[in-house]
């Protein structure tokens, strides 16, 4: 398939200098230097849908969980308050709560702390956003849908693939729609190159490499100090941060993951790995906090990384300071009761033989998922913000590097606008009562999800494992 008819048959792409500003005709050479890579390449213009949801009326939603994450889904109400409302809060958190409310005007008898009591009233929304810690997942969700809710659930579905599976049965049974926010398959990044795959332009789907690096302060801030330190009280870092890859790798392939293999382990945080005299906290007069990366002075209160969690009203260093001197933010990485892996490689056979390898790394110092994709006509190599085609006859490269932050309706929509996008096809899925209208049912999440449980069963039991 020559680029002309990839295009026609993509059916969504416009190419030419006068849409993208570069010469078509322009072929590249074969020097492998950036500004050859990309000047000579053609651009792929696949439209960004917006992000509004035409709906009769609003759909009204409790927000159950008022963190960073509930924070996120509710602001689609801010953007687009014609097509959601929030009606509802329930966070143990009196500042979070106290918040959402003025927020969005909530009344006073719809706030609540515990979110049990959200569901000893009678049902007064059209669906409940479930944004909990990973292990308070399971029981707001079986509780909404028994209630006759429709749920917006945050990733990871359950600690457990036992509690996974029952919440699948649980939305069979009461007919509810569930969406898992598993994002990423909701940005332009990902939906281009879903598109691309699935046109045949690089012809059969043969093999994936997909890496995820989390940075080196993100994975001491998360999952050495943090929320998901310790796999037990959570979920195992294949799934409290992961999961996003293991539903992109299923959706790229289209097909069920039969079997999977692991390795891993916690490389490097660990206590014998602390350098000498350092202290319980970094505040502690550390020897070593001028040149440790990890330091939480220089994350937390130099660079201001990661500050929303304080739960502050301003960025002051001295406020910052203080929580270090009581948190576990303020602890020396080689202190902390974390079990996570640092570092993570799986591999995957999918249907007709398709494999895939992935790789989760904690020592990067940026984020941004990298994925290669090989087919038998083409290759594709991404990194989360642009993708290349080459087809392998010609030789010729297609491009797709859309700059949807400079999208006015995308600034500030999360992970590359999938957030916002997420919560868009969930208020029309909700409106109209139709779970098609999701990038995935609630059954693809659910196996995505049983893919990274196997993950870690092959992991420690350092064995292939089958996947169903």
């Amino acid at each position: 398939m020559d680029r002309l008819e990839f295009l026609k048959r993509l059916g969504l792409l416009t190419v030419g200098a006068s849409l993208v500003g570069v010469d078509v005709k322009g072929m590249t050479s074969d020097e492998d230097t950036d500004a050859d890579f990309f000047d000579g390449a053609e651009k792929l213009d696949i439209p960004v849908e917006g992000l509004g949801a035409k709906v009769s009326k609003p759909i009204s939603v409790i927000i159950v969980g008022a963190g960073n994450r509930g924070r996120t889904y509710a602001g689609y109400a801010s953007r687009f308050p014609d097509a959601m409302k929030v009606v509802g809060v329930a966070d143990i958190n009196p500042d979070r709560r106290e918040a959402m409310r003025k927020r969005y005007s909530v009344p006073e008898e719809n706030c609540f702390g515990d979110f049990h009591e959200v569901f000893e009233r009678a049902k007064f929304a059209d669906a409940v956003v479930i944004a909990t810690p990973d292990n308070l997942h399971y029981e707001p969700c079986m509780m909404a849908l028994a209630e006759g809710y429709d749920v917006l659930l945050e990733k990871p579905v359950a600690p457990t693939e036992k509690e996974c599976r029952s919440i699948l049965a649980q939305a069979h049974k009461y007919n509810r729609i569930v969406a898992v926010c598993h994002v990423l398959r909701y940005a332009p990044y990902f939906i281009a190159l879903k598109q691309v795959v699935d046109s045949g332009a690089i012809g059969d789907l043969v093999s994936i490499q997909h890496m995820e690096p989390i940075q080196y302060a993100h994975m001491a801030h998360s999952y050495v100090r943090g929320n998901w330190h310790n796999s037990k009280q959570t979920t195992p870092i294949i799934l409290a941060k992961s999961c996003h890859d293991l539903d992109i790798l299923r959706w790229i392939v289209g097909k069920p993951c039969e079997m999977i293999a692991a390795e891993g382990s916690l490389f490097f945080f660990r206590r014998e790995n602390m350098p000498e005299g350092a202290p319980e906290r970094c505040t502690d007069g550390c020897p070593h906090e001028a040149t440790c990366p990890y330091s939480a002075i220089d994350i937390y209160e130099r660079k201001k990384w990661h500050t929303s969690v304080f739960d502050l009203p301003r960025k002051d260093p001295k406020l910052i300071h203080e929580k270090l001197l009581t948190t576990d933010y303020g602890r020396c990485v080689f202190r902390c009761d974390n079990d996570q892996c640092d570092h993570y490689v799986a591999t995957m056979r999918f249907g007709d033989g398709i494999t895939a390898s992935f790789t989760m790394d904690a020592f990067t110092p940026r984020g941004g998922r990298r994925t290669r994709i090989m087919g038998t006509r083409g290759y594709i190599e991404g990194d989360m913000t642009t993708f290349t085609v080459t087809e392998f006859r010609t030789g010729k490269r297609m491009v797709w590097d859309k700059k949807v932050e400079e999208i006015p309706e995308y600034r500030g929509a999360g992970h590359g606008g999938g957030d916002l996008a997420l919560v868009r096809d969930f208020v029309r899925a909700v409106a109209a009562q139709d779970q098609s209208l999701l990038s995935s049912t609630i059954d693809v999440s659910i196996e995505s999800h049983v893919m990274g449980f196997k993950a870690e069963e092959s992991r420690l039991g350092k064995r292939k494992v089958a996947v169903k």
